[in-house]
């Protein structure tokens, strides 16, 4: 327990100089609509290049920035960089890309995120359409008139909401029309077999019909061959991210990325 609690503070330390010494860095994986083969956007993932470690990702050190605080400003830093990234690619050409961030259960709790999002918009010049927040199932079980009133100004400022994981969590069908979500992301854990697993199938062809149902989209994780792709396109899925298309890359790189295939961008 002793050498645990040393190596937490050894990483929250380092972790505050890596946010004065710039070594966060956000990686972007492509998101494809799944009927043309379109490139829509990009989820915005966080990594660490740490100078003894290299290249770390969120599992090495979110959970330390959580319980420490940093997350809060992490998180500020992750929004305006997104963004910023995000008005680059419409400067380039690539119109209607956009770009998807995670948020932590701790930025939810706290009072400044709608001041937050609407400082990073408003500071990058970013349309709010263009922007999408991913939550986890479990951050929707806060049943405060609070965190209420927060989404609904985030919705109300143009913001799009996602649940990310779907079907990994407190699945609670009454808070998807509650919270006035926009898009469900199923978990890879259901998709990647659903060509060899008729269960995992059922559960995926249940979740897209639902949401069609509710007027929701419909984001798949973790393709990695194209039998799933072809699968998941049968079953009406809208879009979908993954190996198979790409794995997250550097900012310069999503861009020759999105470049090479914006003739059906």
């Amino acid at each position: 327990m002793a050498s645990d609690n040393h190596d937490r503070l050894d990483i929250e330390q380092a972790l505050r100089h890596a946010i004065a010494r710039d070594e966060l860095e956000l990686f972007y994986q492509p998101i494809i609509a799944l009927r043309g083969d379109r490139l829509i956007g990009a989820e915005a993932l966080l990594r660490w290049r740490h100078p003894g470690y290299g290249l770390l990702g969120p599992d090495r050190f979110m959970d330390v920035a959580e319980q420490s605080g940093l997350i809060v400003e992490i998180g500020e830093w992750v929004l305006g960089q997104a963004c910023r990234e995000a008005v680059r690619w419409q400067t380039e050409g690539l119109k209607g890309l956009g770009v998807s961030v995670n948020l932590s259960a701790v930025q939810l709790r706290r009072n400044n995120l709608e001041t937050v999002v609407a400082d990073a918009l408003a500071s990058t010049g970013l349309g709010a359409a263009m922007l999408e927040l991913e939550l986890t199932e479990s951050m929707l079980l806060e049943k405060s008139d609070q965190f209420l009133q927060l989404l609904r100004s985030l919705k109300q400022m143009g913001v799009k909401l996602a649940i990310d994981d779907f079907g990994t969590g407190y699945s609670n069908l009454s808070y998807l029309q509650r919270f006035q979500v926009d898009r469900l992301k199923i978990d890879k854990s259901f998709v990647s077999h659903i060509g060899s697993n008729e269960q995992n199938r059922a559960i995926v062809t249940a979740v897209i019909q639902m949401a069609h149902s509710l007027k929701l989209e419909v984001t798949a994780e973790g393709i990695e061959h194209q039998l799933v792709q072809r699968i998941l396109t049968s079953l009406g899925c809208d879009h979908a991210q993954g190996y198979l298309f790409s794995r997250p890359v550097e900012a310069d790189r999503f861009l020759e990325f999105a470049k090479a295939h914006s003739s059906i961008a």
